[in-house]
């Protein structure tokens, strides 16, 4: 498999940050029980992305959860003060993200300038060592350390935002 221009841009900026990283290939995945099936034996935390949308449009969020979780969208969105929270549209998420359905990831805040896309983070992710997405396209996984992690965050002008889930 060849590297898509939207991965070599994560590989790039995980490079230009000094972020180390780990890539494994595998066919094109578009369930977390699809991805199981082509999991490295590395320990660490694989994750789930959701991206959100509150009833109006006018806020996104991108949820990143440990794979096993799930998220009542309807106590988030009392917890974030909204009516109610849906699933982005696929063009929601291509004209925010640049991603396309089955590869959402964090990465793709690279490609929110505007900084329009608010993160929540499961915070018991926090005590995993190693976590795992996708570098915006689903024919590949990525892990890299929390704390590189927490760093990519923060140079892509995100405020961490933790919640239980």
């Amino acid at each position: 498999m060849s590297i898509s221009e939207r991965e070599r841009r994560v590989l790039d900026f995980l490079e230009a940050l000094g972020i180390g990283y780990t890539r494994i290939e595998h066919p094109a995945v578009y369930t977390v029980d699809q991805a199981r099936a082509h999991r490295s034996d590395q320990p660490g935390a694989h994750c789930k992305n959701l991206f959100l949308r509150n009833k109006k449009g006018r806020r996104h969020f991108l949820v990143i959860l440990e794979e096993s979780k799930t998220a009542d969208l309807r106590v988030l969105a009392r917890h974030l003060g909204e009516d109610r929270l849906s699933f982005a549209s696929p063009e929601r998420l291509l004209r925010h993200l640049d991603l396309e359905p089955g590869a959402v990831s964090p990465f793709g805040l690279i490609n929110d300038t505007r900084r329009e896309v608010h993160v929540l983070i499961d915070q018991d992710l926090r005590g995993a060592g190693y976590i795992f997405f996708h570098p915006n396209v689903n024919t590949a996984t990525i892990g890299l350390s929390f704390t590189d992690f927490e760093r990519f965050l923060d140079h892509c002008g995100q405020t961490l935002n933790y919640l239980r889930f």
